[in-house]
C-alpha cells in the first residue's frame, strides 16, 4: 500500500534527486542553501534521496546520544520540504546504516514527516526498496518510480549491488502493473551504487588524456573519460564509478520489456552525466553535501520532468547556478575540496607522493655528491 497519493498535475511530473547529503549534527549551511534555492527554482511534484543522507561513520550517529542525533539531522534535511509541501521518498546508501541506527531504524524517523512517500517494502528488512505510482486524472497508472537499496559492501570488498531478491521482486512488480493496465508502465529506478554497466557508457582513454579519471578494483590502472558522441551538455566526468566487481543482472533485467526509461544514482560525488546504454539511459547525479568532498561550486540535484506518455527530460541546478560563488563556510569548503575521493585513491595518491620525493630527494643527492666531489678537486 502506498502511503500517499501521487498524480500527474498539469503536462509533467517533476521528480528533483538529491544524493549524498552526508550530513551530521553539524549541518553544513551551504547544503540547506542548496537545497531550499533548488526546491524554490524547481518546485518538484516529489523529491527522492538516493542514500548517504547522514554520515553513519561520524562518532555523534555511534554513541548513546545516536538516536536523538540522527533524528536531528534527517529532520533539518527534511524541513525545507515540509515548510513547502514537497512529497519526499527516500533509499539508502552504503554510508546511513554505519553507525547505531539499521536503515530500518531510519525509516521510522522518516515517517515521523508528514509527505513521506513509501510503499509495501520488498522484503520486510528491505525498507529501501519499494515502488511509487503516479496516476493520471482518470486514476490510470502512468509512471512507476523504482527505489532500490544497493547496501554497502560485499563479499569480495566491492561496492553493494541489488541482489537476487530484489530482482525477482521487480519483475513480480513490474508484471503485476503490466497485467492491471492492459501493458507495461513507463518506469524510472534510483539507488545509490551505480552497475558494472556504467563503465560500458565511458570512454577508455589514455593516462594523460584530457579529462581522464583513474579507475581502480577490477579496473585497476585503467583511465576513461565520458564519451563526447553519447553525453549531454554540462556533464562532467570527476571520479571512476566506484561499483561491484560483480554484476547481478539488474540493468539486463531492465532491458527484458522496454518500459524502464533510466536508472540514476549517486555514491561517486564528482560525476553528473547522463548516457545510453542499449535502449535505457545511465545517470549519475552530483552529491548535494558540502559536509564530504564533492565538485566544488558544481554541487548540486538532479531535475527529471516526466510526461504521460512515457517520455521525460533531465537537467541539473547546481550551487553555483542558484547561490552564487561564495560559499558561506569557506573554510570547510577549501578542506572539502582536498578531500580524497577513496581509500584507494589516498593510497595511490601518497605511493606516488613517496616516489617523487624519492626521486628528487635521489636528485638532490646526486646534484650535491657532484658539487663536494668538484669542490674537492676529484671530480674530473
Amino acid at each position: 500500500m502506498q502511503s500517499i497519493p501521487l498524480s500527474f498535475t498539469g503536462e509533467n511530473f517533476r521528480v528533483m534527486q538529491i544524493t549524498d547529503a552526508q550530513e551530521t549534527l553539524a549541518i553544513s549551511p551551504d547544503t540547506m542553501k542548496l537545497i531550499c534555492a533548488a526546491l524554490d527554482q524547481a518546485r518538484p511534484d516529489l523529491v527522492v534521496f538516493t542514500g548517504d543522507q547522514i554520515k553513519g561513520y561520524s562518532p555523534v550517529f555511534r554513541g548513546k546520544n545516536a538516536q536523538q542525533n540522527a533524528e536531528t539531522t534527517i529532520g533539518a534535511l527534511l524541513k525545507p520540504l515540509r515548510e513547502r509541501g514537497i512529497p519526499f521518498a527516500v533509499t539508502y546508501g552504503n554510508h546511513d546504516a554505519e553507525g547505531a541506527l539499521t536503515n530500518a531504524d531510519q525509516f521510522e524517523i522518516y515517517k515521523q514527516t508528514p509527505g513521506f512517500a513509501f510503499s509495501d517494502p520488498a522484503a520486510p528488512e528491505d525498507v529501501g526498496t519499494y515502488c511509487l505510482t503516479v496516476k493520471d486524472d482518470a486514476g490510470k497508472d502512468r509512471l512507476l518510480i523504482y527505489l532500490f537499496d544497493t547496501h554497502n559492501r560485499c563479499a569480495d570488498g566491492s561496492f553493494g549491488m541489488v541482489n537476487d531478491a530484489q530482482i525477482d521482486w521487480y519483475r513480480q512488480t513490474r508484471d503485476a502493473y503490466a497485467a492491471a493496465n492492459g501493458a507495461p508502465v513507463p518506469s524510472i529506478a534510483f539507488q545509490h551504487i551505480p552497475t558494472p554497466e556504467y563503465y560500458d557508457i565511458l570512454k577508455r582513454s589514455r593516462r594523460f588524456g584530457s579529462g581522464s579519471v583513474r579507475a581502480y578494483g577490477n579496473h585497476k590502472n585503467e583511465y576513461y573519460v565520458l564519451d563526447e558522441e553519447n553525453r549531454q551538455d554540462g556533464d562532467f566526468l570527476g571520479e571512476s564509478p566506484a561499483t561491484s566487481f560483480e554484476n547481478s543482472g539488474e540493468v539486463d533485467a531492465f532491458l527484458e520489456q522496454g518500459e524502464m526509461m533510466a536508472l540514476y544514482v549517486g555514491h561517486n560525488h564528482k560525476n553528473s552525466f547522463t548516457a545510453r546504454y542499449k535502449t535505457i539511459d545511465l545517470g549519475n547525479t552530483q552529491s548535494a553535501g558540502f559536509n564530504v568532498y564533492g565538485p566544488g561550486l558544481d554541487r548540486g540535484v538532479r531535475v527529471l520532468d516526466f510526461s504521460p506518455d512515457g517520455s521525460y527530460a533531465t537537467y541539473t541546478l547546481t550551487y553555483h547556478e542558484l547561490c552564487g560563488d561564495t560559499p558561506e563556510d569557506k573554510r570547510k569548503y577549501t578542506m572539502m575540496q582536498h578531500m580524497p575521493t577513496s581509500i584507494a585513491g589516498t593510497v595511490t595518491f601518497v605511493k606516488e607522493t613517496l616516489a617523487v620525493l624519492g626521486i628528487a630527494a635521489l636528485t638532490a643527492g646526486t646534484v650535491y655528491a657532484a658539487v663536494k666531489l668538484k669542490k674537492s678537486g676529484l671530480a674530473k
